[in-house]
């Protein structure tokens, strides 16, 4: 049975933590540090002295980003393939775990809340609290769930939506990198990752919710784009 999302942070702010590889310089990860989380020699838990400014605020991992630390209040997933490859790991998480996977209420007994995906409202910030907009991606579904929070201020790090300049996606090591002669078919998801940003734009609006985008490349243009050293 899909679980409801309480108001525990009302009238607050909450920080996301996507996947986008401007993350940790944002924090001001040394580039040594960050070169060695991509290399795997290193744990994504390296970041987590340089990101000791948000330790206290609420904050939504999504996917990997709970690796991080166990101060990160909330984890989030809309993908099975990646749950069961990080599945020990997501059982050791203190924190609260969510998921909109369909599959997700077969692991009800792993702690983990099971949120459904809002089917006649698929983009945008859902209107019930016991379901998100899937938008098209796990970090833009997150938004859901932090609105239901009852939080008025939300800011986005890691929604790059674009690879750097060593073609990479993420912050993290774990996926690898994409061949330059994929580069319009990663064009295209980053654009399908990008379609529902306008509605939730039009949402937040209607909630009186500030959305900031801390990552002053991003691709995403609904949101006021700053750095994290402004807000901190």
């Amino acid at each position: 049975m899909p679980w409801k999302v309480p108001n525990i942070w009302e009238g607050g702010e909450c920080w996301i933590i996507g996947g986008g590889p401007s993350m940790p310089r944002q924090f001001g990860v040394p580039e040594k540090v960050i070169q060695q989380v991509l290399t795997k020699e290193l744990t994504p838990n390296a970041y987590s002295p340089y990101m000791k400014a948000i330790h206290k605020k609420h904050v939504i991992g999504v996917n990997t980003a709970f690796l991080i630390g166990d101060w990160i209040d909330i984890m989030f997933y809309g993908d099975k393939g990646w749950f069961l490859k990080n599945r020990e790991q997501v059982a050791e998480f203190p924190g609260l775990k969510l998921t909109c996977h369909p599959s997700g209420e077969k692991y009800v007994a792993e702690r983990i809340k099971y949120l459904s995906r809002n089917k006649k409202y698929g983009k945008g910030i859902s209107p019930d609290s016991g379901k998100v907009c899937w938008n098209g991606n796990s970090g833009a579904a997150a938004i859901s769930i932090a609105a239901h929070t009852g939080v008025k201020r939300i800011v986005l790090v890691g929604f790059d939506m674009t690879w750097d300049v060593d073609l990479r996606q993420h912050w993290h090591g774990l996926y690898g990198t994409f061949d330059r002669k994929d580069e319009k078919k990663m064009k295209v998801t980053f654009d399908r990752h990008k379609s529902g940003f306008s509605l939730i734009a039009r949402d937040a609006k209607k909630r009186g919710l500030t959305i900031i985008n801390a990552c002053p490349d991003s691709t995403i243009t609904e949101f006021e784009k700053v750095t994290v050293k402004s807000l901190l």
